[in-house]
């Protein structure tokens, strides 16, 4: 059975999620969302972070959305209403769906999206972030809907609309980019890697910690400051070795590199650009101006700079053979 819950203020919304995983968390849970991991998903759910408010980009997407569903009306010709409520499906307790829009009249809804032009390559010859396939899949599943439309504006470009499809053999609305069928078996296959995921959740126990830019930040986040403690690393010897391992490949193929951008800044010397039939180069000229604090206190002994030091926690990792 589909449930829908409506919630009336945002932290009553905020607490519904905690209870499951929404169509935004599964491309991060699959490895699809370069900018969220599945630690930062577990710490987010079991309160060790707390819940991503947005940002200005993500602030001006959802006062654009209206927009953006009024573009996919008038390139598509359908009607849509706002959905205001959490989706459950008693088959997927550990999912759940927020949705944007569903479209009047047929079994279908669509997902509204904003992005900034320097991204505008990301949407070619029918292809969008998986991220966004991977949350367009989640609601499909939980609404047990037929179709769901991703509708993005790419600011100052126009918008870009694809399909995802339970039906087989579906039409291509000559509206939409592209379309991708879902199948059973890719519904099955989400299902099971979320439910997975969700068990970590459940239990409190951390996934394995990734290479990612995220997981390194909410590692930063949830452990900001050390107390002296020492502890036993005697089942990461594997790891320490690789490490070390790494660490020196990492430092030999920076020289390497930096050997190939140094015979190319030579040959150009004072130019700015080079080309070939494959590559651009610049090597252009700027100014950093950087405020030398240690010497404005040298030359003005009598002021108190203290207000003015901004003091954030860091810890810094380090790994030396005894």
């Amino acid at each position: 059975m589909i449930t829908k819950i409506k919630t009336n203020t945002h932290e009553e919304w905020l607490e519904e999620r905690k209870k499951s995983l929404g169509g935004s968390d599964v491309g991060a849970i699959l490895g699809m969302n370069e900018y969220s991991s599945p630690y930062t998903v577990w710490a987010e759910k079991t309160g060790k972070l707390p819940p991503f408010e947005g940002n200005e980009w993500t602030k001006l997407g959802n006062d654009l959305e209206g927009y953006v569903a009024q573009r996919f009306c008038e390139a598509s010709g359908l009607k849509v209403v706002n959905d205001n409520t959490t989706w459950r499906n008693d088959k997927y307790p550990h999912l759940h769906a927020n949705i944007d829009r569903r479209v009047v009249g047929m079994k279908a809804g669509v997902e509204c999206k904003l992005t900034s032009e320097f991204n505008a390559k990301k949407y070619k010859n029918g292809e969008f972030p998986d991220r966004f396939y991977a949350q367009c899949v989640e609601y499909l599943c939980v609404t047990e809907l037929e179709r769901w439309f991703l509708a993005v504006l790419i600011y100052g470009k126009g918008i870009k609309i694809y399909q995802m499809t339970r039906i087989p053999n579906d039409e291509v609305p000559e509206w939409c980019e592209s379309s991708v069928y879902v199948d059973d078996g890719e519904i099955e296959a989400m299902v099971k890697a979320t439910a997975d995921f969700w068990e970590y959740v459940k239990s409190g126990e951390a996934p394995l910690a990734d290479g990612s830019a995220s997981t390194s930040e909410t590692l930063r986040t949830i452990y900001p400051e050390s107390n002296g403690d020492t502890v036993s690393l005697m089942a990461f010897a594997d790891e320490l070795n690789q490490y070390k391992h790494l660490a020196a490949l990492e430092s030999d193929y920076k020289k390497m590199k930096d050997e190939c951008a140094n015979r190319i800044k030579a040959y150009m010397g004072e130019a700015s650009k080079g080309e070939t039939d494959k590559f651009k180069v610049t090597w252009t000229s700027s100014v950093r101006n950087t405020f030398d604090h240690k010497a404005f206190a040298k030359d003005n002994p009598g002021l108190d700079l203290s207000a003015y030091f901004k003091s954030t926690p860091t810890r810094t990792f380090k790994v030396n053979e005894i």
